[in-house]
C-alpha cells in the first residue's frame, strides 16, 4: 500500500485515527441556513477524511462521499474556501462533522485557518473556543473580533 489506510488505500490519510467519527452521533442539523444547530438524533457511520493530492477534505457516510471541504495550506495557514454536502443527505449534520473534522486537523497540524467558507466561519462563530484558530490579525476581517480586542 503506497499511502493512506487500511480504509483508505489511496493517498488520502483518515483525519482522526481513533473511532471519533465512527458512528458518529450527529449533534446538530444544519438545516437551510447557513450554520449548525439542531438536536441530537441520530448515529451514522462517517469518516473525515484528507485527500491532499485533490486539496480537500471528504466525509464518507458507509464508504461513500458525501461532502468536501476544499483547502490549501501555505506555510503554517490553512485557507477554507469552500464546503458542500450532497443534498440528499442535508440535515443530518454531515456538515457540522464535516467541518469539526478540518478544524481538528488544523489544530493537530499547529495551523491557522482562514475561514473564507461561510459555513466555516459560522461553526467558529457558534463554538468560540476554536476561535484561536483564526490568527488574532485575521478574526476582525471573518467577524470573529473578541471582546479582548
Amino acid at each position: 500500500m503506497a499511502g493512506g489506510t487500511p480504509a483508505t488505500p489511496d493517498a488520502s490519510r483518515q483525519v482522526r485515527p481513533t473511532d471519533a467519527f465512527a458512528g458518529y452521533l450527529a449533534g446538530y442539523t444544519s438545516g437551510s441556513g447557513n450554520g449548525a444547530g439542531g438536536r441530537k438524533d441520530e448515529t451514522m457511520d462517517t469518516q473525515v477524511v484528507d485527500v491532499p493530492e485533490k486539496g480537500r477534505f471528504e466525509i464518507r457516510l458507509e464508504g461513500r462521499v458525501v461532502g468536501l471541504a476544499s483547502y490549501h495550506v501555505d506555510g503554517t495557514t490553512m485557507t477554507l474556501p469552500h464546503t458542500e454536502v450532497d443534498p440528499g443527505v442535508g440535515g443530518r449534520g454531515i456538515g457540522t462533522a464535516l467541518v469539526a473534522g478540518v478544524l481538528d486537523a488544523a489544530r493537530e497540524r499547529g495551523l491557522t485557518v482562514l475561514p473564507y467558507c461561510s459555513f466555516v466561519r459560522r461553526y467558529i462563530q457558534q463554538h468560540p473556543e476554536l476561535t484561536d484558530l483564526v490568527a488574532a490579525d485575521d478574526r476582525p476581517h471573518f467577524g470573529l473580533e473578541t471582546a479582548d480586542r
